[in-house]
C-alpha cells in the first residue's frame, strides 16, 4: 500500500480547486437553481468515491494501477513542493486507520470500474469531470485530513454492499 505524501495531498487538493472553479456558475445562477447546480457536481463526486476505494484495492491490477498513479502523484506533488516553495519531500500523510477491501469489497470496486470506463467512454461532458474526480480521490484517499476519513465510510460501505450482493447470490 502507497500512502500519500504532502505532495500527492497537494495535488488532489489542487485538482479539487481547479474542478470547483471551472464549476462555479456564479452566485446568482447558485441561488437561483441551486439543485441543478449541486448535481453537476454528481460526476465528480461520484469518481471521487471510486479513486478513493481504488487507492484501498490492495491487490491486482486494479491496485497496481492506483498506486502507480498514486506514486506519479506523490512524485509530481513533491517536485512542486521543492521546487515551488522550497517545501518538504516524500512527508506521509498518512490517517490513523486503514480500512482494507474484504473480497467482496473489492468486487464491488471492479464493478465501478467497468461503471467508470463506460461513462468514460459514453459520457462526453463527463469526461473531464471523471478523470478529475479519480485522480482528486486516489490523491486524498489516504491522507491524514477530511478525505482519508471519508475514505473509511466508503470502504465500509463498499464491503456492506459486495457482502450482501455476492452473499444473496452464493
Amino acid at each position: 500500500m502507497i500512502w500519500a505524501t504532502l505532495g500527492g495531498v497537494t495535488v488532489g487538493l489542487a485538482v479539487l480547486i481547479k474542478h470547483l472553479i471551472d464549476w462555479y456558475p456564479g452566485m446568482k445562477a447558485l441561488r437561483k437553481d441551486p439543485a441543478r447546480h449541486a448535481a453537476g457536481l454528481a460526476p465528480f463526486l461520484i469518481a471521487w468515491c471510486y479513486g478513493a476505494l481504488g487507492i484501498l484495492t490492495v491487490g491486482g491490477l486494479i491496485g497496481w494501477a492506483f498506486d502507480a498513479a498514486l506514486w506519479a502523484t506523490n512524485w509530481l506533488g513533491d517536485v512542486a513542493l521543492v521546487w515551488g516553495v522550497n517545501g518538504p519531500i516524500g512527508t506521509v500523510s498518512r490517517g490513523a486507520t486503514y480500512l482494507p477491501l474484504t473480497g467482496t469489497g473489492n468486487c464491488v470496486v471492479l464493478l465501478l470500474t467497468v461503471g467508470i470506463f463506460a461513462a468514460i467512454k459514453k459520457k462526453e461532458d463527463w469526461r473531464v469531470s471523471l478523470k478529475r474526480g479519480i485522480w482528486c480521490g486516489l490523491g486524498l484517499g489516504t491522507s491524514a485530513g477530511v478525505a482519508g476519513l471519508a475514505a473509511v465510510p466508503l470502504a465500509q460501505a463498499a464491503n456492506w454492499l459486495g457482502a450482501t450482493l455476492y452473499g444473496a447470490i452464493g
